[in-house]
């Protein structure tokens, strides 16, 4: 091997690329993919929205209501995430934040079809709070935002 000069370094480049050839070898090694669960392999990755259920009820009396359309929106995509499927599309998100027939039908759905996907997820026991969603949901929006959001914190403990 060739003598590097006195004062010469290593370009960096050698390292990114050596690095990468590395971790591109290590990954595609069907040993270590095997080792995997299989719950992690066939799962889809959950979008990362927690917050404290009283944030939410904070965020959504200093706002007016605007904080809950940006709600909507995250807990749609994270719902969506778990059931593996579309429940809520991102018109019925959107609308929901200003409309109220349609936040009604977001938390119908959300008890209904998204929740018990949750419980499942998490290991507790089935219940149905899409009566209590849907009540809440048309008296005091916030607080059937508060509790959906703390069923879907439980997905990140």
């Amino acid at each position: 091997m060739k003598e590097m000069p006195k004062g010469s370094q290593i370009p960096k480049h050698y390292f990114f690329s050596t690095y990468y050839l590395y971790i591109r070898k290590t990954l595609t090694n069907k040993t270590i993919m095997e080792q995997l669960p299989d719950n992690l392999n066939n799962q889809t990755p959950i979008p990362l929205f927690k917050v404290d259920p009283i944030m939410v009820l904070v965020f959504g009396i200093l706002s007016c209501g605007l904080y809950l359309i940006y709600w909507n929106i995250k807990m749609a995509e994270v719902l969506n995430a778990v059931a593996e499927k579309e429940i809520i599309s991102q018109p019925i998100a959107i609308f929901a934040g200003c409309c109220m027939p349609v936040n009604v039908y977001f938390y119908y759905l959300a008890g209904k079809e998204a929740l018990p996907k949750v419980y499942a997820r998490t290991g507790e026991p089935q219940k149905d709070q899409s009566t209590l969603l849907i009540i809440l949901g048309f008296l005091f929006p916030v607080v059937a935002a508060m509790i959906v959001q703390g069923d879907v914190n439980k997905l990140y403990d």
